[in-house]
């Protein structure tokens, strides 16, 4: 194994390369290459490429997680306030929500910050079983709102072809109209929509998964 190379040094190399190539375009030859290496010797410390992607993905965790771990007042800022830092952290990245979605993180460092969350719940009264329901949710939504939203801009200052609202709108036949006054909507306004997103989350999981215990004194 060479000794100046360790898993450390390849995952950086990997998240400052997926700046420039995209997950499509990053490949462990492309990684061997950066770091002046044969592609062999990442074997090493990866697998495959998705065991890279893994501790990417755990390491842009890392990333994002403060230390220490604030314990959040309330079960509502605990659970925006992780959607809004996931969301800033993926949209840093290019392609940062596909490379972290479906990933299995690779250490237990998560389990503070998630412990912080879930109890914020559980004080507030949710079942432990709704608590999870919550915040697997909250994940749901922004990775996705993510993964839509760097299909349009991959990073800030860029705007894929082909998402432009007016074209979108002459396209459309006529005769769906309010389809085609969708676009507005649908390719800009991320941050407004993002965090409108999240107001009804919150009244959503308040209505469905709170009510039915009720909060506690």
């Amino acid at each position: 194994m060479p000794s100046k190379l360790d898993r450390a040094q390849v995952v950086d190399i990997a998240l400052r390369l997926l700046g420039e190539t995209g997950l499509e375009g990053l490949t462990l030859r492309r990684i061997a290459t950066e770091l002046d290496v044969k592609a062999p010797a990442l074997y090493w410390h990866f697998a495959n490429k998705q065991a890279l992607l893994d501790e990417m993905a755990t390491e842009m965790l890392r990333r994002m997680t403060p230390r220490p771990v604030v314990v959040p007042d309330s079960w509502q800022e605990a659970l925006a306030g992780t959607c809004r830092v996931l969301r800033t952290a993926l949209l840093g990245y290019r392609d940062g929500a596909k490379v972290f979605s479906g990933t299995r993180l690779t250490d237990q460092d998560h389990a503070e910050g998630q412990h912080a969350m879930l109890d914020a719940f559980t004080r507030a009264g949710f079942e432990l079983g709704d608590a999870v329901q919550a915040f697997t949710t909250g994940y749901a939504y922004t990775i996705g709102f993510v993964i839509e939203e760097q299909a349009i801009r991959p990073m800030p200052g860029e705007r894929t072809p082909g998402y432009d609202p007016g074209e979108r709108a002459v396209a459309i036949d006529p005769a769906y109209e309010l389809a085609a006054a969708a676009g507005q909507e649908l390719f800009g306004g991320f941050d407004q929509r993002f965090e409108r997103g999240l107001a009804i989350l919150l009244a959503g999981v308040e209505a469905v998964l709170l009510s039915s215990t009720g909060p506690r004194n």
